[in-house]
C-alpha cells in the first residue's frame, strides 16, 4: 500500500531525515512515533505530498508520489493536528467543501458526503455550526473532512489530544472501526493509546528508523528480568528467609510496608523460567497468604524511552502498575 524507500530531506546542511526505509500493508493500523524533532512530522508530510523528499521515492497504492501526485494524493485522507475547522460552516458544508476540494466526482459527492458522516457518527449534528460543537465533534469533523471520497489511507496526527476520557474512548473505537476497510497511519505522544490501537509501529528518532515491530514485541525486548511482584500477609516474618526455599530465585527484596500490614516485595531470577507456580507451592506450604502477584512487565513507553535513549536505564514496571 505504501512504500518509503531511501527517502532523505535536507534543509541546506541539515538532515531532518536520512535515508529511512519502511513499508506499510493494506488494511494495516501503523502508529507512527518519534520524540520532538525526530523528523515524524517531515516524513508525514512528504508521504501527504506536501513537501517533496531531497532524494528516494514514495509510492501510494502504486503510484510515485513525485512523479504522479494528483493520484497519489487522491488514495490520502489527512486529518491534521490541532482540529483546523473552517468556525462559521455547518458540519456538513464543511466536509462537502472537503469533497470538493478533493475532487469528488459531482454525481457521488452527495452520497460521499453522507457516507462521511456517518461513519463518524455526525449525521445528528451535521446542521449545526463547527463552532459550536464539542472537541470531541471537532475532532469527528476533522476525520470526516479526511474520509470523505473513501481514499484507501487515512493519516491522523494526534486525534485524541485535548479531548476528556470519554471522547478519547470514543475516538479510539472509531479509528479500529475506520480500520476494518481503510489503511491508517496514527501519529500519537500517548503511547498507550497507540499500543491500544495499532499492530504495527514505527519509531524514528534523530532522522533515522530505529523500530519496526508490533507493539507487543517491542514491549517484550524491553523486559530484561522474570521479576514477579507479590503482596503477602507474613505474620511470621518467614519471608527473610524464604529465598532459600525458591529454587532459582536470586533476590528477594521488600519494596512497600502497607498501611493494612501487608508487605510487598520483588522476587527476581536470572534463569528464563516463571517463578509464579514455584512461589505459590512454598507459600502455601510456609504459611504465607499471597494477596497479590504480578509478573515484571513492560509498556510501549519503555520500549520507547530505550530505543531513544539506549543508554540510559529504565526502570522496572509491573504488570498493570507504576514502577
Amino acid at each position: 500500500m505504501i512504500q518509503v524507500e531511501n527517502i532523505t530531506k535536507k534543509y541546506g546542511n541539515f538532515i531532518a531525515v536520512k535515508n529511512i526505509n519502511f513499508e506499510i500493508e493494506e488494511g494495516e493500523i501503523v502508529g507512527f512515533l518519534g520524540p520532538n524533532g525526530a523528523g515524524k512530522s517531515t516524513t508525514m508530510n512528504m508521504i501527504t505530498g506536501f513537501i517533496e523528499p531531497t532524494s528516494g521515492r514514495i509510492i501510494v497504492d502504486g503510484y510515485d508520489i513525485s512523479k504522479k501526485p494528483l493520484r497519489a494524493k487522491k488514495q490520502i485522507g489527512y486529518m491534521p493536528e490541532g482540529v483546523p475547522l473552517y468556525s462559521d460552516l455547518t458540519v456538513k458544508e464543511f466536509v462537502t467543501y472537503m469533497a470538493e476540494l478533493k475532487g469528488v466526482d459531482k454525481k457521488e459527492k452527495k452520497e460521499k458526503v453522507k457516507q462521511a458522516l456517518e461513519e463518524t457518527g455526525l449525521t445528528d449534528v451535521q446542521n449545526k455550526l463547527n463552532k459550536n460543537l464539542s472537541r470531541g465533534y471537532k475532532q469527528r469533523v476533522s476525520m470526516a473532512g479526511a474520509l470523505v471520497g473513501d481514499p484507501k489511507v487515512i493519516i491522523l496526527d494526534e486525534p485524541t489530544v485535548g479531548l476528556d476520557p470519554k471522547q478519547v474512548t470514543e475516538i479510539r473505537a472509531l479509528i479500529k472501526n475506520l480500520g476494518k476497510n481503510h489503511t491508517i497511519i496514527l501519529s500519537s505522544h500517548i503511547l498507550s493509546e497507540v499500543s491500544q490501537i495499532c499492530n504495527k509501529v514505527i519509531i524514528i528518532n534523530k532522522g533515522e528508523i530505529v523500530a519496526i515491530d508490533t507493539p507487543q514485541n517491542l514491549e517484550k525486548k524491553v523486559i530484561k528480568d522474570n521479576s514477579v511482584y507479590v503482596t503477602v500477609e507474613d505474620t511470621e516474618n518467614k519471608m527473610e528467609t524464604i529465598k532459600n526455599k525458591l529454587e532459582n530465585a536470586t533476590e528477594v527484596k521488600l519494596v512497600a510496608e502497607n498501611e493494612d500490614k501487608t508487605k510487598k516485595y520483588v522476587i527476581s531470577t536470572d534463569q528464563d523460567i516463571d517463578l509464579r507456580k514455584n512461589i505459590f507451592d512454598v507459600f502455601a506450604k510456609e504459611g504465607i497468604t499471597i494477596f497479590e502477584m504480578k509478573k515484571a512487565d513492560a509498556t510501549l513507553e519503555d520500549a520507547f524511552m530505550e530505543l531513544i535513549n539506549p543508554s540510559e536505564e529504565q526502570p522496572k514496571k509491573e504488570e498493570g502498575g507504576k514502577a
